[in-house]
């Protein structure tokens, strides 16, 4: 078993609450602070690879969701909103740059206003392989720190503390 890490920050902000407020609880500092503070992190790092990629988080997001949709790669505009948490103005305006890049296209399906899809090209879906390729081994060099068993663990953890959260529906499990 690997050593306790040294003490941080937020060992420091949670002993100075307790001094200052005596009876408060203040463990949730220890959890709650680390996981803003790994957000951040995580957050700038993804958003860094990403711009060095020519790509930006609303155009991975896009992409991702049509790609992660399985062949032939086409989803309404309403279900990519939907699947996206963004509104229909949003992904109009994200379906607008990547058509402007060659990434989606703009395709119908049958006849009618509901016919219209927005389909992944073949450069959009080279682009994004690779990024997400990219990506993911970026983010599995930030976790290679930890052994096999204590990212299991870990994921364990959050997606316990997730579950008892009265979180967004999108946070929730798979067929919610």
């Amino acid at each position: 078993m690997a050593a306790e890490p040294p003490r941080d920050g937020a060992d420091a902000i949670q002993d100075a609450w307790r001094r200052e407020l005596p009876g408060v609880p203040v463990e949730s500092i220890g959890v709650v602070t680390r996981i803003w503070w790994a957000a951040k992190f995580f957050g700038d790092e993804r958003r860094r690879l990403l711009a060095g990629q020519g790509v930006d988080v609303a155009t991975l997001d896009l992409l991702s969701t049509l790609r992660r949709s399985g062949p032939p790669y086409r989803m309404s505009p309403g279900e990519l909103a939907e699947a996206c948490m963004v509104t229909r103005g949003a992904i109009t305006q994200r379906v607008e740059r990547a058509a402007g890049a060659g990434l989606v296209e703009r395709t119908t399906v049958g006849s009618g206003y509901h016919a219209r899809a927005v389909t992944l090209t073949g450069e959009g879906r080279a682009l994004l392989d690779r990024v997400v390729a990219d990506l993911l081994a970026a983010e599995d060099r930030l976790i290679g720190h930890l052994a096999a068993d204590r990212r299991e663990q870990l994921a364990g953890l959050l997606r316990e503390l997730l579950a008892g959260l009265d979180a967004p529906s999108w946070m929730g499990q798979v067929g919610d």
